[in-house]
């Protein structure tokens, strides 16, 4: 049988860390601060990209690819991006190795050094807009919708699996328009569109809202995002969409001839999500037993395990799984047949619960005898007996209820977590504990400075659909025209 994990209220941080590792999702490279993302883990990423591609497809937007390397003199065009990615940037030097003379190994050749450093992509706006200057001369080249999915590297000194790596996976978007309004409208859309799918397809609540100046993306007039919680209280940004106005359009000179003839500087937009997504995927829903998956990112939605004494046995339940299986499949639903017979039972219910398959069915030879089967649900731990005839309707019906609970669990928690505060004593002494403080700021980045230095939480956000209540703040007591979403963050 499996070893137990290590439980969340023991040990949240070393919780993650095991069950990523025995969920078969990822571990740590001997590259410092990268990781390997294991076929399994792999899967799910697949999946969530499918899934975004097809949206960002549907809202008009096409794939291309940019180089890996960008100049370092691209970076210097647009003071605010590289002040924001400067301590972060890779830097290769030089193009050639050689054998050492000695014979000590190998050596970077002094004679190889580039004429002008190159910068391992830490994100792609100054080498995109270095080509769009090149695909823009009129209004009718606008708008441009592309979309990358690619590597990008960020140098980290403290690191995480999924949550914090030095090298990661991601999508950026990066759209030019014609107008300051198509711009915005471009960057609200995109938030909209990860929204959704982190709750209808991740089962995982969000706060859509908006970037503090302090906490926007570098070269942004505007940033957007997604902040979900995780079970510890913390809160994790999901996704970002920002407004960068015409910023990198200037530093690179990019116009188009409007339908005057007048020349103007394009509108600029870039938006983007990463297998950072998986961390909050783990730690939205998963309980001390392992992963827990929703439906409809689960690589395996059914896994079915026979039980059995004879190979007699076995063979009469394989006939009915080939059946089952077909039934499955013209049903869309992912399904796989665990007749592997050098595993016991009980190790295989413990392996595919640590991995967060969402249904189970067990069946034997009186099961078959009876024509039943007994079913187990991942995110209830729940089982029951149910008619073998029909059985593939009603997991059809049991995903369904699965991706639902989840998301009605995650929302409860977050409510249950989720509280106002009107004095700064009462935020000093509630913050350790977890959740979301919605609480009024007096706008200042000076205020917003002091709170993190003295609790280490930030302004997750300013919320979109928050109504508006005028107070004053916890810190000063200035006047303020509404709370914003405060909390430690991942």
């Amino acid at each position: 049988m499996a070893q137990k994990y290590t439980t969340r209220e023991e040990d949240y941080s070393k919780w993650y860390n095991e069950l990523v590792y025995r969920a078969d999702l990822a571990e740590h490279s001997d590259v410092k601060g990268c990781m390997v993302i294991k076929p399994y883990g792999y899967a799910i990423w697949e999946m969530m990209k499918d899934i975004l591609d097809k949206k960002f497809k549907e809202t008009g937007h096409s794939n291309a690819y940019f180089p890996l390397f960008i100049p370092k003199s691209y970076f210097s065009k647009e003071a605010s991006h590289i002040e924001g990615f400067a301590k972060e940037c890779a830097v290769v030097t030089h193009y050639r190795l050689k054998n050492a003379e000695d014979g000590s190994g190998v050596i970077v050749d002094p004679t190889a050094k580039l004429e002008e450093e190159l910068i391992v992509r830490p994100t792609s706006e100054t080498i995109i807009w270095n080509s769009y200057k090149n695909w823009i001369q009129s209004y009718r080249d606008l708008p441009i919708l592309i979309n990358q999915w690619a590597n990008v590297v960020r140098w980290e000194m403290r690191t995480r699996l999924f949550l914090r790596t030095t090298e990661f996976l991601w999508q950026e978007g990066h759209t030019a328009h014609a107008t300051k309004a198509e711009a915005i409208s471009e960057a609200e859309l995109m938030l909209e569109v990860y929204a959704d799918f982190a709750e209808n397809y991740m089962a995982m609540p969000v706060i859509k809202g908006r970037k503090t100046e302090s906490e926007r993306f570098a070269g942004a007039l505007d940033t957007y995002c997604i902040e979900s919680m995780m079970q510890d209280g913390k809160a994790l940004q999901a996704g970002t969409s920002h407004f960068l106005g015409q910023n990198f359009a200037k530093a690179f000179d990019v116009k188009f001839a409007d339908k005057e003839g007048k020349l103007e500087y394009v509108w600029a937009t870039s938006w983007g999500v990463s297998t950072r997504l998986m961390g909050a995927l783990i730690m939205t829903h998963s309980d001390d037993e392992g992963l827990v998956l929703p439906p409809a990112l689960a690589p395996i939605q059914v896994v079915a395990v026979p039980i059995h004494k004879t190979e007699e046995e076995l063979e009469l339940i394989n006939e009915k799984m080939v059946d089952l299986a077909a039934k499955f499949k013209a049903l869309g639903i992912s399904f796989k047949y665990d007749n592997d017979i050098n595993r016991r039972p009980g190790w295989k219910f413990a392996e595919y619960e640590s991995k967060g398959v969402p249904v189970r069915i067990a069946i034997g030879p009186r099961d078959l005898a009876n024509g039943k089967a007994e079913v187990a649900r991942r995110d209830t731990k729940t089982k029951e007996v149910v008619d073998f005839d029909g059985i593939e309707i009603y997991i059809q019906n049991l995903l369904d209820a699965i991706q639902s609970n989840l998301l009605i669990r995650a929302n409860a928690y977050r409510a249950e977590k989720t509280q106002k505060v009107d004095s700064y004593e009462e935020f000093k002494s509630l913050i350790d504990k977890g959740g979301f403080f919605l609480a009024h700021w007096d706008g200042t980045k000076e205020t917003e400075a002091k709170i993190k230095e003295e609790t280490q939480a930030t302004i997750r956000c300013i919320a979109l659909d928050q109504e508006m209540e005028e107070g004053f703040c916890m810190v000063t007591g200035k006047p303020s025209a509404s709370r914003v979403v405060f909390a430690k963050a991942y």
